[in-house]
């Protein structure tokens, strides 16, 4: 399994960043996932932390090396995000909840499979055109016949650590070709530009150079009150492809797990805040990992 990853997150006009992203992987499997934390509601940063925290954990007890049913495990993993948050505010004994939407997908066996709650997106690239995207749980996005509409149509319908169950989507496998493009994002960057500049600017570069020009350009059109601007962008590569650049899974061990996301659950207090330096010094400590497992196996 080989790809290429960019993954980048900025405070935008807000006071604080509660968007949370992060990926891990082992041989054969791989999970993205983000979560943008929702304003308005306490400790939206929190709930967008426990996520990443139990999807990642859910995933390294199962992938071994690869999950038994992406499907299944998404649905799973989401449920069990929701119940972590539940449980941190009746702990808290909290009058509102934390809460969260939240996308990720899981690449493995040549596909993806991906599942969404709330407007975090998902956006699959194939040869410049858009192949998939997903559909948020917005009234603007999913009107009701004969509801009366709110007038900020891009209110929620649902999401993680709401009283109400969560109501969310899990894609089936779609099968994957060299060069795809995925991005998973936050509002702030899809609420600032149309699908077709970031189709064209997505497709038209390196993930690494496209994914932060698009957070740029969020900022720049969120202006002073923008949102918080993240998104997680991938190209999926066959493991020949020659001259590619990125990750590759083939040389490292199948009890190896990589992880950008901080393991395990927090204990309260203790949740890390994933900035550009925390990231950075996960993935060398990632790239250490493989090093030291390709060594073991030459």
């Amino acid at each position: 399994m080989k790809f290429s990853v960019y993954q980048v997150s900025r405070k935008g006009g807000r006071a604080t960043n509660e968007d949370r992203m992060g990926y891990c992987y082992t041989r054969e499997s791989g999970l993205f996932v983000l979560a943008d934390g929702m304003g308005g509601h306490p400790e939206g940063e929190v709930a967008a932390q426990l996520t990443l925290q139990t999807i990642a954990a859910l995933y390294q007890r199962e992938a071994r090396p690869l999950l038994k049913d992406a499907k299944t495990f998404l649905a799973s993993a989401v449920m069990a995000a929701h119940q972590q948050i539940m449980r941190y505010a009746s702990n808290k004994a909290m009058l509102d909840t934390p809460r969260t939407t939240v996308v990720a997908v899981v690449l493995q066996d040549g596909t993806a499979t991906w599942v969404h709650c709330g407007d975090s997106r998902l956006y699959l690239v194939r040869e410049g055109h858009l192949l998939a995207r997903t559909r948020d749980h917005s009234h603007a996005e999913r009107p009701r016949p004969g509801v009366v509409e709110p007038a900020n149509r891009n209110l929620l319908l649902t999401c993680l650590g709401s009283p109400t169950t969560p109501l969310f989507e899990v894609s089936a496998p779609t099968p994957l070709q060299q060069g795809d493009r995925l991005m998973l994002c936050s509002d702030g960057i899809w609420g600032v530009m149309d699908d077709t500049l970031l189709v064209r600017t997505l497709a038209s570069r390196p993930v690494s150079d496209a994914a932060p020009e698009l957070v740029e350009m969020a900022l720049r059109r969120g202006g002073p009150n923008g949102d918080n601007a993240t998104l997680i962008a991938i190209d999926w590569e066959t493991p020949d492809a020659p001259g590619s650049a990125g990750i590759s899974t083939d040389s490292i061990s199948d009890e190896v797990f990589a992880s950008t996301i901080q393991a395990g659950m927090p204990a309260e207090g203790e949740l890390d805040d994933l900035d550009d330096d925390a990231i950075e010094r996960s993935i060398a400590e990632i790239n250490e990992a493989i090093r030291r497992s390709a060594s073991r196996k030459t």
